[in-house]
């Protein structure tokens, strides 16, 4: 990502929300970049669903070892046990094949989504079997490196949210809204210095 532009987003969220002020002077400055390999982003943030980030990695890491290299050609060329020897779970590696396919087809056009609005984005990929909102926002901040999205569904934001504005209880969508108000047009930004005051954030250094 632009240097220039995440310093931009840096001040602008210190100056806008007393809360972030000091967690930025903390964290120091934003590192989060992006990958343009977008069939890899879309085959990590599936493998990446609702388990550790340590498992993710390693399940990747050994997925790619197995097909060579995540392009859609190689996952349909794949035999089912080359995805399920990886640690993926059947829903999983069904996934990933239908978004294989989707993208040999052309209904997942990856050459074009750089071009299209964030909602156009979503639209398209929740298609896909096995890819939600959730996956969908990831791909949008760490392939496509939109700075204004907020992730809703993501448990890391709104349990880093819930501790550093002192609520009784996680956030809903209304409540999680209304305190990222002030962080646009820098939301995703803002979501990274969340995460990062957990622990650490893929794709950031």
């Amino acid at each position: 990502m632009d240097q220039q532009l995440l310093r931009k987003a840096q001040r602008h969220l210190a100056r806008r929300d007393a809360v972030l002020q000091p967690l930025i002077r903390a964290i120091g400055p934003c590192t989060l970049h992006h990958n343009p390999d977008h069939f890899e982003i879309l085959v990590r943030s599936i493998v990446s669903q609702q388990i550790s980030t340590k498992a993710a990695i390693a399940i990747s890491g050994r997925l790619l070892a197995n097909v060579g290299r995540f392009q859609p050609k190689r996952i349909l060329a794949a035999a089912d046990a080359d995805l399920r020897s990886a640690g993926l779970s059947r829903t999983k590696a069904l996934s990933i094949r239908d978004l294989a396919q989707k993208c040999a087809d052309g209904d997942v056009p990856l050459k074009k989504l750089a071009g299209m609005e964030d909602a156009d984005v979503v639209e398209i990929l929740t298609h896909v079997r096995g890819i939600g909102p959730w996956t969908a926002d990831m791909f949008l901040i760490f392939s496509l490196g939109r700075l204004d999205v907020l992730p809703i569904g993501d448990y890391g934001l709104r349990a880093g949210v819930q501790k550093h504005y002192a609520l009784r209880e996680l956030p809903k969508k209304e409540k999680l809204h209304e305190v990222t108000e002030s962080w646009k047009p820098y939301r995703s930004i803002g979501t990274w210095y969340i995460w990062r005051s957990l622990g650490g954030v893929p794709q950031s250094d």
